[in-house]
């Protein structure tokens, strides 16, 4: 096979077996919340939307990292699952260093510094988490 042949079927093998894991791992994150993620970004919650959107770039974030450094599709497979289970881990730890809020209940009520923080607290632990798995 022509090198250019080979690199475009590992891209595309990296693309399809990332944006599967992102999409599984959306689907965790929303099961994971005691309120409907769409349903409340429907409506207009940006705390939700924030919260829901940092999670989903930590996770991409993460990809990437396990992308650059990994050439093969399985590695790329092993080191994205650890650190999303790792992502999952720093999500589930978020409620538990925040004793005086009720995370999942002010990001529903609307409280967009709660989402916020979120974000911040998804996005900074992925380039940790990625940086880790490199």
């Amino acid at each position: 096979m022509p090198p250019l042949l080979f690199q475009l079927e590992a891209s595309l093998s990296c693309l399809l077996v990332t944006t599967f894991m992102v999409l599984l791992t959306i689907l965790a994150f929303t099961r994971l919340t005691p309120y409907n993620d769409w349903q409340e970004i429907s409506q207009g919650n940006l705390a939700a939307a924030m919260s829901l959107g940092g999670k989903i770039f930590g996770v991409a974030n993460i990809m990437r990292f396990a992308i650059t450094t990994n050439s093969h599709a399985l590695d790329v497979i092993f080191w994205g699952a650890t650190g999303v289970i790792l992502q999952i881990l720093v999500y589930l730890a978020f409620e538990w260093v925040t004793p005086r809020l009720d995370v999942s209940k002010e990001i529903g009520r609307g409280n967009n510094a709660v989402g916020f923080m979120s974000l911040a607290f998804s996005v900074a632990f992925s380039y940790l988490i990625g940086a880790s798995i490199s």
